[in-house]
């Protein structure tokens, strides 16, 4: 088999034989000790693996220890929000991953916790081990690297990129892309005179303009993912549910009301009824539920495996913040997606405005 091949990942698949050469770039010591890491100064970019093609990236493991040696464990524990995953195909001039560590491993908020998807793990101790599944094909180079934005401390790096490479790249394989997003707070409304009801559930939205935006893209492809992170900056003692809103998926420029079209913002990730418990399956999980009267911090992901939302010319991935969007809470996410290149430019904010907003 000189190229990608036509079988999958499933159990069935396992007994046919395949014509692969596999590989991993890893932190292991190289010279033969136990130090089988790297260490990354604050503001250091330290690239980690820089692959020659074609191939496709199989899998990806890493982990961070901070190195607080003198210095008091508890600074800087955004670590997860100020060091970033950087990933260029095949000479690009723009990355197509550039996501906060801890975030492109399906949480938000810089914390970790314990929880199994099909495509993104983090495993114990405490959420720390990281696991990324997704299949990131490539012609000729893949290229990562790590960004260090700390601003005090060292950190120590362990990792494992695991890959396959073959006689030939395959022409219609996208490339896969990750972006983070966040706006805060998002731009709603005062309650003023309205009652708790009017303003959670009243209004009407006839156009999509004010919805938070996932991803905007240019190209062919498919959108396979979303992480969504919500800190709720309502304080009431009022029936205070953050979500209501609808996800509105407009293709190839369609026009208001798209084809995929909501109906809330728990059910989109798949569960229902306000949920208030963490809940994890293959494709959609509530990670993060919040407090009382859902207060704090949440975060879902929902993946496109079975159902991926297939764009041909762009893709404009949007969700209601509240209904109506009339909430203002501070909300972020990460879009996941594949397409041809070369994409438009994938963005990141600076490292003042990704800094979780405090409890």
């Amino acid at each position: 088999m000189s190229g990608y091949g036509d079988f999958g990942s499933s159990l069935r698949d396992l007994p046919r034989l395949r014509q692969t050469r596999r590989g991993r770039v890893s932190s292991w010591d190289r010279t033969g000790g136990n130090t089988d890491n790297t260490r990354i100064e604050p503001g250091e970019t330290r690239e980690l693996a820089d692959i020659a093609g074609p191939g496709v990236i199989t899998h990806i493991w890493c982990t961070v220890a901070l190195d607080h040696v003198g210095k008091p464990a508890e600074l800087e524990g955004d670590y997860l929000r100020r060091l970033v995953l950087k990933i260029t195909w095949d000479d690009s001039a723009h990355p197509a991953v550039l996501v906060p560590l801890g975030d492109f491993f399906g949480m938000g908020h810089g914390r970790s916790a314990n929880f199994s998807s099909a495509p993104l793990q983090m495993s114990p101790q405490d959420g720390k081990g990281f696991n990324c599944w997704f299949a990131m094909p490539f012609a000729g180079r893949a290229r990562f690297e790590l960004i260090s934005e700390m601003s005090v401390k060292p950190v120590t790096f362990y990792y494992y990129i695991d890959y396959e490479t073959y006689g030939e790249a395959d022409p219609e394989l996208g490339y896969f892309h990750a972006q983070w997003r966040r706006q805060n707070p998002t731009d709603g409304v005062e309650q003023g005179d309205q009652t708790n009801e009017e303003f959670l559930f009243g209004g009407t939205n006839t156009d999509g303009a004010g919805n938070y935006v996932l991803l905007e893209a240019e190209g062919r492809g498919h959108y396979v993912g979303t992480v969504l992170n919500v800190h709720n900056l309502r304080h009431t003692s009022d029936w205070n549910w953050y979500g209501e809103g609808d996800d509105m998926f407009f293709i190839d420029g369609e026009p208001w009301p798209p084809r995929l079209h909501g109906t809330g913002t728990e059910d989109y990730f798949n569960t229902a009824w306000c949920p208030n418990q963490p809940y994890q399956a293959p494709y959609h999980g509530l990670t993060m539920p919040g407090g009382p009267n859902w207060s704090g911090q949440v975060s879902y992901y929902r993946f496109h495996v079975e159902d991926p939302v297939v764009f041909e010319k762009s893709i404009k991935a949007t969700i209601e913040h509240g209904h109506a969007n009339k909430r203002s809470d501070d909300v972020s996410s990460v879009a996941y997606w594949y397409q041809t290149l070369p994409a438009l430019p994938v963005t990141l904010a600076p490292v003042a405005d990704r800094i979780p907003h405090p409890l």
